[in-house]
């Protein structure tokens, strides 16, 4: 019962004191009326709220930037219809919609949605007389979850290929995708060469100590997503999305890593990963906290062992700066794709040691900015 519902039935039965006290006949029908036409409003909606069920659909593949049309299949198992049926959605971040359930269903249009995961809560069904005396609220279906996906672009050529960033003349596919890590150490064998002797461990023992090593696959290409400037971030996501799109396509082994706060990281060695990565882009935040280059510092990490590294960031400081110099000095791959376009006095740096710089900005054409020869940064 509603609170006008309360009131109503409130006042038939102050009409119906009054009638008694001053022995009106004409009240009593006036108090009998009020008062049933509350109580049949109570009946009606609670007849009509039986056991209805609910169903989602519209929730398929969604690019960004596009509209995402719900409709909502409500079936009522009850005999008596309900009077009138009002679902009550909400997902993720996204405002609150009211949608109108008529014949069975209902449909609304979330229009232009931004890339991102959106939960749908279980839908709130309202259930009230036209009069608005009785109401009854139930909450049906399961959580579920739309996914929307950045808006890739093919790219048939990358600024980082060619010209004197092509190591040579050799491709950097063609390199061997492996190193060598230090598995343990073990005592030396008589006739065993020295350059394989681990040095701090035989002087700590006091005799020749050799390094034995594995052979550890390494991905030829990491694409490292910086997540800590939220209002670039969708772009830079587009872009670092297209650049690792275009390394699979190549058959290249690549991975994706992001400075978020979780840190996620998706090698893509298969078709199946690609699904995976393009699952991650969609969902990350930009709520990255640490700075860049620290991913950089540590020689175990996905990034700073990868044959080739792409960074994409908004923001270039001297830290970042010198450890991109350092890897271009040591003849690994190193490219830097900058977001937003402000004027940062690093990228001369950069251009200068042979690290290949593309600006991308806002309402740039990615194909046109990624796919093109670098330009010198003014």
């Amino acid at each position: 019962m509603t609170k006008r519902g309360r009131g109503v039935l409130a006042l038939g039965a102050a009409v119906y004191v009054v009638a008694w006290v001053f022995g009106s006949q004409a009240l009593y029908p006036v108090a009998t009326g009020l008062v049933a036409a509350v109580l049949l409003a109570v009946l009606w909606v609670r007849a009509g709220a039986r056991a209805p069920s609910l169903r989602r659909h519209g929730l398929g593949n969604v690019l960004e930037g596009s509209d995402v049309r719900i409709r909502l299949e409500v079936a009522m198992r009850s005999v008596v219809p309900p009077p009138t049926l009002v679902a009550v959605e909400r997902a993720g971040r996204l405002p609150e919609r009211n949608v109108e359930i008529a014949h069975g269903g209902g449909r609304y249009v979330l229009p232009e949605v931004r890339r991102g995961r959106y939960v749908f809560d279980p839908v709130r069904l309202s259930i009230e007389d036209p009069f608005g005396l009785a109401r009854v609220e139930l909450v049906k279906g399961e959580q579920e979850a739309l996914v929307v996906y950045p808006r890739l672009v093919d790219l048939p050529a990358l600024f980082s290929e060619g010209g004197s960033h092509a190591q040579d003349g050799r491709r950097l596919l063609m390199q061997r995708p492996t190193g060598y890590e230090l598995h343990s150490v073990r005592e030396h064998m008589q006739g065993e060469s020295l350059r394989a002797v681990h040095w701090p461990s035989t002087a700590r023992r006091g005799r020749l100590m050799v390094k034995e090593l594995e052979d550890a696959p390494r991905d030829e290409v990491v694409v490292l997503l910086d997540a800590t400037d939220p209002p670039l971030f969708d772009l830079a996501v587009r872009a670092a999305g297209s650049i690792l799109r275009a390394h699979v396509q190549r058959g290249r082994r690549c991975a994706l890593v992001v400075n978020s706060s979780t840190r996620p990281t998706q090698a893509v060695h298969s078709a199946g990963d690609w699904h995976r990565v393009f699952e991650l882009l969609a969902a990350v935040e930009p709520d990255g906290r640490t700075p860049l280059y620290a991913l950089l510092q540590s020689e175990a990490g996905v990034a700073a062992r990868a044959l080739e590294l792409v960074v994409v960031t908004s923001r270039v400081d001297g830290a970042l700066s010198d450890r991109l110099v350092q890897r271009a000095l040591s003849r690994r791959g190193t490219s830097l794709v900058h977001v937003g376009g402000a004027k940062e006095p690093q990228l001369l740096r950069l251009q200068s040691a042979g690290v290949p710089v593309a600006v991308v900005r806002p309402g740039d054409d990615l194909v046109e900015a990624l796919g093109r020869q670098e330009a010198r940064v003014a």
